[in-house]
């Protein structure tokens, strides 16, 4: 088994949005690190996760599969996915699966909080 070269740490910006801080790749190696921030952030009164591809180095198909588990998560915990740091290699990758279209891609930390909600 490969080993995951992923770090993730939570932060609540309040009682409704949490952001999921990314450093490393995000691969199938990743996906109980993945998770476990993603089950951390997203607490009971939480309605949006915001994630921070700031600190991505790297992502593969298993890690846009990764995305689309957490998207799949969030929906049916009836939150909001957002997204901001992606480099322009991968802010194409998430146009061209449309995953843009499900998870709200923004430039910045507060316009991603911004929209959160609306």
């Amino acid at each position: 088994m490969t080993e995951a070269t992923t770090a993730t740490s939570v932060r609540r910006l309040n009682d409704q949005i949490s952001v999921i801080d990314i450093k490393g790749e995000i691969t199938a190696a990743s996906e109980s690190t993945l998770m476990d921030a993603f089950n951390e952030a997203s607490g009971d009164a939480t309605k949006a996760v915001i994630l921070n591809f700031g600190g991505l180095d790297y992502m593969n198909s298993s890690g846009i599969g990764l995305l689309v588990t957490l998207l799949v998560r969030a929906q049916r915990q009836h939150q909001e996915l957002l997204a901001y740091g992606l480099n322009e290699h991968y802010r194409q990758i998430f146009e061209l699966t449309r995953l843009d279209e499900a998870i709200g891609i923004h430039d910045t930390e507060d316009s991603a909080t911004a929209a959160a909600g609306r």
